[in-house]
């Protein structure tokens, strides 16, 4: 049911999309609630930016599959046109991040150390080993947005026009209209459902210890690996890196010097045609050559002196 005062159809460059909500047992009035959408434009560019929405105060109670139905049944639109729907604050980060993080690291110089983090080799948390869920669906809070990715550009600008379209007709959606039954329940509904899943059945909750333990072996066995892979391997500068593991598989020391002294060998073979790159090394080097014959000089001068002394100094028996 739309109100006869005329709501705008454009807030700050975002298109306002009206969505009655239908009257509940504990509040039996008719609300309206406005979500605001804008073609995405992320700070750093994704592949997919080009081809999605972006929305703003989304309803407390959005899944997936009440955005996907609202822009698509919901505004006259065939189904099967929306990709993925990604909530702020979901596990699943928007990209943009993933990827500007990725390119500053690309942009670091090789040489340069990065310090370690706390959680630099961690492997206690373990993604698709978690426990299982004690909630039924997630519950959001008030304000939030979401980026919803459609099949193609041309979907996405059919469903920005058909937004705008509905703002100006009052034809207004009404939220989770014919997804009765293909969502969870709230209310009290919600609760029982949530008292019944804080004790998951024996079989699921082992299978899932399981998965956890052998994935975490398996990512210790290759952190171990990789720890004795970096004993044996010297760095730049023919230093051994240390490593947790103690006298457990230690380098040999005899390789370890070997690894060194070719190291060494390739820096030097790299620094051999820079000898004589700049023309004040040049000088230097004539300067230092021109100081050491004049000590030579010196010396076989003294050396000369030395014998005559001796010769002049020679008598018979």
């Amino acid at each position: 049911m739309a109100p006869t005062d005329a709501v705008p159809s454009e807030i700050a460059g975002y298109r306002v999309l009206p969505i009655s909500l239908p009257p509940l047992p504990s509040y039996p009035v008719p609300a309206t609630h406005y979500l605001y959408l804008h073609p995405h434009e992320p700070k750093f560019p994704t592949p997919t930016a080009a081809r999605a929405l972006f929305l703003v105060n989304v309803p407390i109670d959005s899944t997936e599959i009440h955005i996907k139905n609202l822009l698509s049944v919901q505004i006259g639109l065939p189904q099967g046109r929306i990709e993925e729907v990604q909530f702020e604050g979901s596990k699943k980060k928007f990209e943009g991040a993933e990827a500007h993080a990725a390119q500053s690291d690309k942009g670091q110089g090789k040489g340069r150390k990065r310090k370690r983090g706390p959680n630099d080799g961690d492997i206690s948390e373990i993604e698709g080993t978690s426990l299982p869920a004690i909630w039924d669906r997630e519950l959001r809070t008030d304000g939030l947005t979401a980026v919803v990715v459609f099949v193609d550009r041309a979907s996405m600008d059919a469903a920005y026009k058909a937004v705008k379209r509905i703002s100006k007709n009052n034809d207004w959606p009404v939220w989770g209209e014919g997804l009765e039954g293909k969502v969870p329940a709230l209310g009290a509904a919600r609760y029982l459902n949530h008292h019944r899943l804080q004790y998951p059945d024996r079989q699921e909750l082992l299978e899932s210890v399981n998965a956890y333990m052998t994935e975490y072996s398996a990512r210790e066995a290759a952190q171990a690996r990789a720890r004795a892979r970096q004993r044996q391997v010297p760095d730049e500068d023919g230093f051994i890196t240390v490593t947790k593991g103690g006298r457990v598989d230690p380098a040999r020391q005899e390789a370890a010097q070997q690894l060194a002294e070719k190291q060494k060998e390739k820096q030097k073979a790299k620094q051999k045609g820079l000898e004589d790159f700049y023309r004040f090394q040049t000088r230097e080097k004539k300067k230092a050559k021109a100081v050491e014959l004049m000590k030579k000089f010196e010396k076989d001068k003294e050396m000369v002196k030395r014998m005559k002394e001796r010769r002049n100094t020679f008598k018979p028996e």
